[in-house]
């Protein structure tokens, strides 16, 4: 399965975090435009901002295996160096409190705090 037909699989099969995040994120709320499951390279990422050249990644259990954690560490290394910011949120966090890590995301693109009041 190549990159294309792997982001579109995962915008189908889309977790219960990635719905709430998405749901506060999409449609330019936060004042720029972010992609769900965009292909980077050979990786695709959970949330993408072009504009900011921000990528967020929400986190699961399964990113805390000694495998997971050298995967994500080489994959975050070579998005780093297309000259992205990679943010790495967890699946708990984004369920307790979807404001708080949209307000991570805000700082992360250097927006306002006052503009969210």
């Amino acid at each position: 399965m190549d990159v294309i037909q792997r982001a579109r699989r995962l915008r189908r099969e889309t977790t219960i975090p990635e719905r709430i995040l998405w749901a506060a994120i999409r449609n330019r709320q936060l004042g720029v435009k972010f992609r769900r499951q965009h292909p980077i390279g050979v990786y695709v990422c959970d949330f993408y901002c072009h504009e900011a050249r921000l990528v967020v990644e929400l986190d699961g259990l399964s990113h805390a295996s000694w495998r997971a954690v050298c995967h994500d560490g080489f994959r975050d290394l070579w998005l780093s160096r297309q000259g992205l910011t990679i943010l790495r949120i967890a699946n708990a966090n984004v369920i307790a409190d979807v404001e708080d890590v949209v307000l991570v995301i805000c700082r992360s693109l250097h927006l306002c705090d006052a503009a969210l009041g």
